[in-house]
């Protein structure tokens, strides 16, 4: 088959849904599947090379990343919103963006990524055209894109495990979307939108129920080492991933022999708090930015926080710690149970950002 995958890394250059694609890619490419991969970047940071045997297309959308910069994504809070209209005043660019997305509801992302869609229909004949979402951009552009193909969304984000989470235009859009589709691929945690008298019951013959998959590294190599680091990595968002409770959490501990490390882009909402973990534990706190995809790599082995820990009975008193101190690092009365060391030297323990942490050991 000639499949042709849709990627998004507009928002996020470091997309864990892109890296997932790149993944599905990898797969198909072994089952002897031609693949081609339309990727949707910031105009800045390059996207990576795609799996060797893929053919990647490129669209930039450097006129978005402005506008958003600009106007703070809308964001409630940080600038007043005359200034936040004077910066994107001065891009015309990002302005002219603005305008198609705010005023007349046709975001050049959905516009543009449907006619390269087609274009790239026109020349390849895809028999299938899989846009992998989060964000929606790409699903409304592949809804309204005139191909042959069969067209499928693979909606494997984070966001299908959040129950607060319904799409732009709530179910109603989320059906006239499906309407449009060939089928599209869940989360088992999605499986409820979906059951007798669920908004989206209507579609259920369309939903493939696929399981979450893995960001683990394709092989896990022990590190020998007697100190212990944490790396977290992933942009923040306020309200959805904020790093209070990580750098309350480090300042608290205190140990000489902890790094914590925070890989992602993000803190300018967070300065304070950063500035302030930076006085307690000095050259153990680093923030590096955004990372190339190998730099990545070799620095958290793994997304979204975690990291190997020293030998088991240091991990052992660092989780003894966590236990501690958690109580009094949660004013707000949300939940930061426990952390559990794996087991042996080099050891892994797991923190997820939002909801428990959970223990994770090495296979």
């Amino acid at each position: 088959m000639r499949i042709l995958l849709v990627l998004d890394r507009v928002e996020n250059p470091a997309s864990a849904n892109a890296l997932m694609g790149f993944r599905l890619a990898e797969q198909l490419l072994r089952r002897d599947h031609t693949v081609h991969i339309l990727t949707l970047w910031d105009g800045l940071h390059a996207p990576p090379a795609p799996p060797e045997g893929a053919m990647q297309h490129l669209l930039a959308f450097a006129d978005e990343r402005q506008m958003n910069e600009a106007l703070e994504n809308g964001q409630k809070g940080g600038t007043p919103v005359p200034l936040r209209l004077a910066r994107l005043a001065a891009h015309p660019a990002a302005a002219a963006a603005a305008f198609r997305q705010l005023v007349l509801k046709q975001p050049r992302r959905t516009v543009d990524s449907r006619r390269e869609i087609e274009r790239l229909n026109a020349e390849f004949h895809f028999d299938a055209v899989c846009a992998v979402c989060a964000p929606y951009r790409t699903a409304f552009a592949l809804e309204a894109a005139a191909i042959r193909g069969k067209k499928f969304l693979w909606q494997l984000d984070p966001y299908a495990s959040n129950r607060d989470y319904t799409a732009p235009g709530g179910f109603a859009r989320e059906g006239q979307l499906l309407d449009a589709l060939d089928g599209t691929f869940v989360t088992p945690q999605a499986l409820p939108d979906y059951a007798d008298g669920a908004p989206l019951a209507p579609w259920r013959e369309k939903v493939h129920v696929l399981g979450f998959p893995t960001l683990l590294p394709r092989v896990m190599e022990p590190v020998e080492h007697d100190d212990i680091q944490c790396v977290f990595c992933g942009s923040l968002h306020p309200g959805m991933r904020e790093p209070g409770f990580a750098l309350a959490l480090f300042r608290a501990l205190h140990d000489d022999t902890v790094t914590l490390t925070m890989a992602g882009g993000g803190w300018e909402r967070f300065a304070a708090d950063a500035d302030e973990t930076a006085r307690v534990l000095g050259a153990k706190f680093v923030r590096p930015g955004l990372l190339p995809p190998d730099e990545a790599a070799g620095a958290g082995s793994a997304p979204e926080g975690r990291r190997h820990a020293g030998h088991r009975g240091k991990a052992a008193q660092l989780a003894a710690q966590c236990t501690g101190s958690c109580p009094s690092l949660c004013p707000d009365g949300k939940a930061l149970p426990r952390v559990h060391p794996g087991e042996g030297r080099g050891g892994v323990f797991k923190v997820v950002v939002s909801g428990q942490l959970r223990p994770f050991k090495r296979k």
